[in-house]
């Protein structure tokens, strides 16, 4: 009974519940805050570009991101593909969070800003765009490694 004992003893003294896991995430995990990188904005704007370059990201990493609508022109964004290689932790619009099993796009009829947090998942390459756009300008390309 005292070798069981003390073979409990070891493991309990040996893994902490709660202690940083050895890449630092902490208790929270992917979703601590030594995981999260910001990504420049996305503007929705009649006939500008959505993004100035390309999106690299590491699979496992936490993101948040602003899509901006000038209300100039009604305006979507799809890429449902991308949406399905990330995990969405939260999309905030107008103070409200919104916490969705899935994505396929947004839309904005009017000026607006809304923020979406998501953990990158499957690696590859994506994109998201302006439906029935076929300019470079219009598309924002995504790697996920």
């Amino acid at each position: 009974m005292t070798r069981l004992a003390t073979a409990l003893a070891l493991c309990l003294a040996t893994t902490p519940a709660f202690a940083d896991d050895d890449k630092g995430f902490g208790a929270a995990g992917l979703l601590s805050g030594k995981n999260k990188e910001d990504l420049p904005p996305i503007i929705l704007s009649a006939g500008e570009p959505i993004s100035s370059a390309p999106w690299v990201l590491k699979s496992g990493t936490y993101y948040e991101f602003e899509i901006q609508g000038d209300g100039s022109q009604e305006l979507a964004l799809v890429g449902p593909e991308f949406f399905r290689a990330i995990w969405i932790d939260e999309i905030v619009v107008e103070g409200l969070e919104i916490r969705p099993l899935g994505l396929d796009s947004v839309e904005f009829d009017e000026a607006g800003e809304m923020e979406i947090g998501f953990i990158a998942i499957k690696p590859g390459s994506y994109y998201i765009k302006i439906p029935g756009t076929t300019g470079e300008t219009q598309r924002l390309d995504i790697t996920i490694e």
